[in-house]
């Protein structure tokens, strides 16, 4: 009887063993899926950020412009689309009149159009030509500001002066209706400049 115990311990600790080596390997694996899930942040802090200066025309667009968090800028994309309709002439656009980055910022997302838009849902305007500093990211938007750290580090070795509102144009982005995958995104970056003038 006693012998049969200590078969009966010793068959059970193997178990343990066996048991905590298996979840050492679930482990492993679960670690070894998230990194291939979300290779955004190392992807984005590892990515060349190639520093344009370019010439940005005046584009009429349709707008809704709102204080609150990033996240909030979904709610108005089917608005703008909904007004808009078959006219649009573009990717849509997200304004930011902060100078910082702020957790409740003031924002102004365009969407381009062909005509004139009457609504009293949205406001119908021209957003200026401007001369801008710009960059593209590739990646989820929660990154964005690898591009911003870099567009900054030029405009401080450059002695460049910028001004507000910056521009971010979401060249692939979230759809009407489905997000999609946030590593496929890709967003142009522009920091308006100013012109010396010529004496």
């Amino acid at each position: 009887m006693a012998e049969s115990k200590i078969d009966l311990s010793y068959i059970l600790r193997e178990k343990i063993e066996k048991i905590e080596q298996n979840i050492k390997q679930e482990k492993a694996l679960i670690e070894e899926i998230n990194n291939y899930l979300s290779p955004a942040t190392t992807n984005a802090e590892h990515q060349n950020y190639k520093i344009l200066i370019e010439e940005v025309p005046s584009i009429l667009v349709a707008s809704v412009r709102f204080e609150g968090k990033y996240s909030e800028l979904g709610k108005y994309v089917p608005l703008l689309y909904n007004v808009v309709q078959n006219s649009v002439s573009g990717n849509l656009v997200n304004c930011y009149y902060d100078e910082e980055c702020v957790e409740h910022a003031d924002m102004e997302l365009c969407l381009p159009t062909k005509k004139r838009i009457s609504s009293s849902k949205v406001e119908c305007k021209y957003l200026p030509a401007i001369k801008a500093i710009c960059t593209i990211h590739y990646g989820s938007h929660e990154m964005l500001h690898f591009a911003y750290k870099a567009l900054f580090k030029y405009v401080n070795e450059q002695k460049i002066k910028t001004y507000t509102p910056s521009r971010e144009i979401y060249v692939k982005g979230p759809g009407r209706i489905f997000k999609g995958n946030p590593q496929n995104y890709v967003t142009k970056i522009l920091l308006p400049i100013e012109i010396p003038k010529e004496n």
